[in-house]
């Protein structure tokens, strides 16, 4: 007696049938992933790998370490090379020559963006992504505001946020770059909103918070995704930035300081440029991302430096003691001109720079067809100058891997070292992340000292490459007799 029969003819023809459409399937889904992996045009694409459709190589390049991921794709290709992240087709461009290209001399070919999900969570009128009249007006409006001689007369403020900051960290362990993000987020309040504080600074920091956790997210607008919480902190944030405009606009308080009073006064600057509240929130958002998470980013990498090299930190602690003597005998406080007698600390702050390279590139889009190095880069694609691999030549920065302040000690080539960009997007609060970095080591290094907890020295992003953990630190009272 048979028990087991072979499968009713109408399983055989369902198993058919299935077989007949799962095959063409499978074959159009291998076509459009080789189409998609090996882009045709007619004419050559830089070499490169598009990686999976939609992610691209998204996933590997904020998992890995950033310098492995460019060192080995430049290694495999060459100098110029294509990817795919964030949901965009891009180059990737290693070459100081390329950068000033890029960024200066043929600028016009390419215009400031950034791929769509990051440009929505800013907003879509932030300077960073327009050129022309409407960049150039903006640009006078938030240099005025960030000027050495507007910026001079915060130092006493920016430091009495030190000297409140600091103590808290006394014989405790902290996540230094969540108390980083802290202190640089008090300081971006002064820039953005001067020396009058509102009360819904704190409502728009949590905020803030929220739009961060979903920066280097995909631009998945979908319930319970990164990017979706996001975007829903982003509308409420907008929403909060307007009100406390328009309570501006009707006080009519002309002496409160910051960019906004200069976004608030643009008409009346012979600028021609009326600005909307809607135009002046995403410019606040915009300049609170560039000065809160970077420095906060360079800041955690300059306490893990100092902790790795011990002799360069009680050289800095020297240099820094006798600035605290000067006051003393002067009997005054901390000036703007004290930051211009620390040349040593200075340096550690540019090989910080450097080494970190928290801005490790930048996105520019093809505004038409380039050819470039015999490649061919098509309209619409961005171009990323890739600043990290540039500082991390050794052609330019010899032994790139050591942390080594004396090769500042004479000027570097042209376009070789591009913490804050190049051309005329470069960064334009530069001084002000230079004093609130001086004004912080003073302190700290006169009166502290800190101890890594844990000893993995790995990098993840948050949303800028950082120490893995945040860099946990116990941080104690320094010996006096020490130095």
């Amino acid at each position: 007696m048979q028990l087991f029969s072979s499968s009713p003819p109408f399983c055989a023809a369902l198993h058919s049938d299935f077989g007949l459409v799962l095959i063409p399937i499978l074959v159009l889904l291998g076509l459009f992933v080789l189409q998609w992996r090996h882009p045709r045009f007619d004419r050559r694409l830089p070499p490169g790998s598009m990686g999976w459709p939609y992610f691209g190589e998204t996933f590997e390049l904020y998992t890995e370490n950033p310098n492995s991921f460019f060192t080995v794709r430049q290694k495999r290709y060459g100098s110029i090379f294509k990817t795919h992240v964030l949901g965009c087709p891009c180059v990737m461009i290693t070459s100081p020559e390329a950068a000033k290209m890029v960024l200066v001399s043929r600028a016009h070919l390419f215009k400031p963006t950034y791929p769509r999900g990051k440009e929505r969570m800013i907003g879509p009128e932030a300077i960073f992504f327009h050129q022309g009249a409407y960049h150039s007006k903006l640009k006078k409006l938030v240099q005025a505001s960030l000027l050495p001689s507007a910026i001079k007369g915060s130092v006493s403020e920016i430091e009495q946020i030190v000297l409140s900051l600091l103590p808290t960290w006394k014989n405790n362990t902290i996540n230094t770059l969540q108390e980083m993000k802290r202190y640089a987020f008090d300081v971006a309040m002064i820039s953005v909103l001067g020396n009058k504080r509102d009360i819904e600074v704190e409502g728009i920091k949590h905020l803030y918070h929220s739009i961060e956790k979903g920066y280097n997210s995909m631009a998945l607008d979908l319930p319970g995704t990164p990017f979706h919480k996001a975007m829903k902190a982003r509308k409420l944030l907008n929403k909060a930035l307007r009100g406390l405009i328009q309570k501006r606009r009707e006080s009519g308080d002309a002496q409160s300081g910051g960019l906004l009073q200069e976004l608030l006064r643009a008409k009346d600057q012979k600028l021609n440029l009326n600005l909307s509240d809607s135009q002046i929130a995403d410019n606040i958002i915009g300049v609170i991302f560039a000065a809160h998470d970077t420095t906060a980013s360079v800041l955690t990498w300059l306490l893990k430096y100092l902790h790795d090299n011990d002799d360069l930190l009680e050289s800095v602690t020297r240099e820094q003691e006798g600035i605290q003597r000067k006051m003393l005998n002067e009997k005054r406080g901390f000036t703007w001109d004290d930051t211009r007698r620390m040349p040593l600390t200075n340096r550690v702050i540019q090989e910080t720079l450097r080494t970190a390279s928290i801005l490790s590139f930048t996105f520019r889009e093809a505004v038409e067809d380039v050819e470039f190095e015999g490649y061919f880069i098509p309209r619409g694609w961005k171009v990323l100058p890739l600043f990290r691999s540039i500082h991390h030549c050794a052609d330019f920065f010899p032994q790139p891997e050591k942390f080594d302040p004396s090769r500042f000690e004479v000027p570097p080539r042209p376009n070789t070292y591009m913490p804050f960009g190049n051309g005329v997007h470069s960064c334009p609060g530069n001084e002000l992340a230079r004093l609130e970095m001086l004004i912080l080591l003073h302190h700290l290094t006169t009166t502290y000292r800190w101890h890594l907890m844990g000893d993995d020295d790995g990098i993840q992003y948050g949303p800028f490459p950082v120490p893995k953990q945040g860099l946990p630190i116990k941080v104690t009272l320094k010996n006096k007799n020490r130095t």
